[in-house]
C-alpha cells in the first residue's frame, strides 16, 4: 500500500480512536450520573459501550501504529499478535451483540409496553449478559485452541482471524452466528418498529396524563422512522464491506485489494464510535 494511503488510513484510525473514545466516556458519564435514566437493562448499554471504549483505547491506536510503522509487522505466532487477535475478535463479537440486545429491549419497550416490566427484569438482563460474554469468549478463543487461527494481516495492519479456505468452518460459525444473525436481528426489529410507527402516524394517536390528553402528531411517528432507518443503513454500511471481504478472502483463496481490505476494516473499528451517538438518537 502506498505510502500516502497508510498515512490516510492511519488518520482515519486515529479519528475513529478518539470518536469511539469521547463518545463511550460521554456515553457511560450520562448513563452513570443521571439517575433517571437508569434502569434493569443498564448493563446491555453499559456492556457495549464498554466494549467499543476498549477497541478504541486498543485496537483501533493498534492499527494507525502499525499502518505508520511498516513494513514491520509481528509474528503470527507471537504472544502479541495471537493475544491482539483475540481480544480484537472479543471486542467485536460483545459489541454487536451487545447492541443488539439492546435493540430487542427498545423493540418490546415499544411493542409490549403493558407487559415490558415483567419481560426484562433485572435478573433475565443478568442471564442475557452473562450468556453473551461467554458465547464471546468461547468464541475468541476457539482460534487459540485450533479452530481457526489468528495472524497478521499486512492489508489490515491487525492481528485478526485468518480468512483462508482451511479455516472456513470457524470463519462461517463466527460470521454467521457471531455477526450476521445480530446484525439481521436489530435491522429486522428496527424495520418492524418503522413499520408500527408509520402505521401509527396513518391512524393518529392520543398520549394522557394525569392532568389532561393532548394529540400526537404524525411527525412525531415520522422522525423515529427517520432515525431507524438511519441506524439500520449506518448498521449495514459499516458491517456489509466487511463480511463480504472476509468471505471472499475464505472461500476463494485470494486475497482482496489492500485498499478494500483496509477500508473495511477500518468501516467496521469505526462501528465503535457511532454505537453511542445511535444510542442516544433511539432513546426518547
Amino acid at each position: 500500500m502506498a505510502d500516502a494511503l497508510r498515512a490516510l488510513y492511519a488518520t482515519l484510525m486515529v479519528l475513529s480512536s478518539v470518536g469511539s473514545v469521547c463518545g463511550n466516556l460521554l456515553l457511560l458519564l450520562v448513563l452513570l450520573l443521571n439517575k433517571e435514566l437508569r434502569s434493569d437493562t443498564l448493563g446491555l448499554t453499559l456492556s457495549f459501550s464498554l466494549s467499543d471504549l476498549a477497541l478504541g483505547l486498543s485496537t483501533i491506536p493498534l492499527g494507525a501504529h502499525n499502518s505508520l510503522s511498516w513494513p514491520g509487522r509481528y509474528p503470527s505466532e507471537g504472544a502479541l499478535c495471537q493475544g491482539s487477535g483475540f481480544i480484537f475478535l472479543l471486542l467485536q463479537t460483545s459489541s454487536i451483540h451487545a447492541l443488539t440486545w439492546t435493540t430487542v429491549d427498545k423493540f418490546t419497550e415499544i411493542c409490549f409496553a403493558l407487559s415490558y416490566c415483567s419481560i426484562w427484569t433485572a435478573r433475565r438482563t443478568q442471564a442475557v449478559l452473562v450468556l453473551v460474554w461467554l458465547f464471546c469468549l468461547v468464541n475468541a478463543a476457539l482460534p487459540l485452541l485450533g479452530f481457526g487461527s489468528y495472524a497478521y494481516s499486512e492489508s489490515r495492519f491487525l492481528c485478526c482471524p485468518k480468512f483462508i479456505p482451511d479455516d472456513r468452518y470457524f470463519v462461517v460459525l463466527w460470521m454467521g452466528l457471531g455477526i450476521v444473525a445480530p446484525i439481521v436481528t436489530s435491522c429486522s426489529l428496527y424495520g418492524y418498529i418503522v413499520y408500527v410507527a408509520r402505521k401509527q402516524a396513518r391512524r393518529g394517536t392520543f398520549m394522557c396524563n394525569e392532568l389532561h390528553c393532548f394529540y400526537v402528531p404524525a411527525n412525531h411517528y415520522l422522525r423515529s422512522s427517520i432515525v431507524m432507518v438511519a441506524t439500520s443503513v449506518c448498521l449495514l454500511v459499516c458491517w456489509l464491506p466487511y463480511i463480504s471481504v472476509c468471505l471472499y478472502e475464505t472461500f476463494s483463496g485470494q486475497q482482496s485489494p489492500a485498499v478494500t481490505s483496509a477500508l473495511s476494516a477500518w468501516l467496521v473499528l469505526t462501528s465503535a464510535a457511532l454505537n453511542p451517538w445511535i444510542t442516544c438518537m433511539t432513546q426518547t
